[in-house]
């Protein structure tokens, strides 16, 4: 190549690195110039470096306690242990701490809506009703309302509860899903409304009821705590039900800064590492749905 021609590639190749660097810096002038400062629950958490997770605990394996007076445990909480430390991390944090708020089924809502807790861990069902009162993060499961039964009582499938005693708790996506199957099949059941599952359970061992309906998983597992060897859970599906994290409404920033901690779990393939803990004794393998939630909800960054 003659030397005029190289000097022209050297210049061109050196323009080019020259601009190219100029690009960059004036994205991240761009960036920073755009970004807005923090505010809302987010903005709180930063100052007060205090994160306040709600947790269950009848939800086992999602949120549960071992024993009384013990910290929370499950898949949720664990989740959200990982998420707290992604906002630890993205705040700038030398620490973060993590405030504990029990609640059950109807309180978690009030938690979430009056400021005392930050995110709920536990299995909340997404809803469209219930945007109207809190935000959700992107997906963490995938379940389906199951009912429990005591074996060799002559019901094998949800049609045999007809004219039977069926356990919901109140207020609960589950329980919606009873009544519209009952509906739909043209069948009558009595329902018996409880404040936690493991009321529900209770009385069904009792015999007080023929059936407890909730989510399938959870069933499984609280059988398996309780020793309940004479038990098991009809085969039908009777909804579908995808849980994630609670949160307050019209605060974007909390909501991003939560699903990139989710993100990053699901695309690390930790949550399998997860989902094997607290699920391998209860379940054989991911559902089909639980799979398209983990595919879905590892976010790109």
């Amino acid at each position: 190549m003659p030397i005029a021609e190289v000097r022209v590639s050297m210049h061109w190749n050196a323009t080019i690195r020259y601009g190219m660097a100029a690009l960059a810096s004036l994205v991240m002038d761009c960036n920073l110039a755009g970004a807005e400062p923090l505010e809302g629950r987010l903005k709180t958490i930063q100052d007060t470096a205090t994160l306040r997770l709600a947790y269950r605990t009848d939800s086992r394996p999602f949120s549960f306690l071992e024993a009384p007076g013990s910290q929370p445990t499950g898949f949720s909480i664990e989740l959200c242990e990982r998420i707290a430390k992604s906002i630890k991390r993205d705040l700038n944090l030398p620490s973060l701490n993590i405030e504990w708020v029990a609640v059950d089924t109807k309180t978690r809502f009030e938690a979430i809506v009056n400021g005392a807790a930050d995110m709920e861990c536990g299995s909340t069902t997404v809803s469209l009703s219930r945007m109207k009162i809190v935000d959700f993060s992107s997906l963490i499961f995938a379940e389906s309302t199951g009912i429990l039964v005591k074996s060799g009582a002559g019901v094998h499938r949800f049609d045999d509860m007809a004219g039977k005693r069926i356990g919901v708790i109140a207020g609960s996506t589950n329980a919606q899903a009873i009544r519209d199957q009952l509906k739909q099949r043209r069948h009558d059941a009595t329902l018996v409304e409880f404040r936690d599952r493991e009321q529900g359970v209770a009385a069904l061992v009792r015999g007080d009821l023929d059936g407890f309906a909730t989510d399938k998983l959870v069933l499984l597992a609280l059988a398996q705590a309780a020793r309940l060897r004479d038990f098991v859970v009809l085969p039908d599906d009777l909804s579908f039900e995808p849980f994630a994290i609670m949160l307050p409404r019209n605060e974007a920033a909390l909501r991003l800064a939560v699903n990139v901690g989710i993100a990053e779990v699901f695309r690390s393939g930790e949550v399998i590492e997860l989902y094997t803990k607290y699920f391998s004794g209860v379940a054989q393998r991911p559902s089909v749905w639980l799979g398209a939630v983990f595919t879905f909800s590892a976010l790109p960054k």
